[in-house]
């Protein structure tokens, strides 16, 4: 079990659903979603910068089309603190995309540790779990 897990993704049907997905197996203590990266990040760059390893998250799953700001632009400016989310927290794309050049473009991103299809079936719930 995962003590927090951050959801980021403007859809809020789509988060409630993961939510219920990921609660449903028990996994993590505590969720925090934002409808936003700027709203992620605000709240994520903080406990980086201050390097609170107890507050951050051990998981975010990362819409990538979001209005603003989307999920490309938000692991850009998550780059400089690579050495410390590599060490702390796991971050996967969660899309509903389909194109095979965005699930590449993950694939070549250090700091993505898979890229996970909407909505989260139980059975990738439980791979998460385990570390998948």
């Amino acid at each position: 079990m995962y003590k927090k897990v951050f959801i980021v993704d403007d859809d809020e049907v789509s988060t409630f659903l993961t939510e219920t997905a990921l609660d449903a197996e028990g996994f993590a203590q505590a969720y925090e979603s934002f409808v936003s990266g700027k709203q992620a990040l605000a709240v994520l760059l903080p406990l980086l910068e201050t390097r609170d390893d107890n507050a951050l998250p051990d998981l975010i799953l990362l819409d990538l089309n979001m209005p603003a700001l989307t999920g490309w632009d938000f692991l850009q400016a998550l780059h400089p603190y690579a050495g410390v989310l590599q060490q702390q927290c796991r971050i996967y794309i969660l899309s509903s995309s389909v194109d095979e050049s965005e699930m590449e473009r993950a694939s070549q991103n250090n700091l993505v540790a898979g890229f996970l299809q909407k909505p989260l079936l139980e059975d990738t719930v439980r791979k998460l779990l385990h570390g998948y």
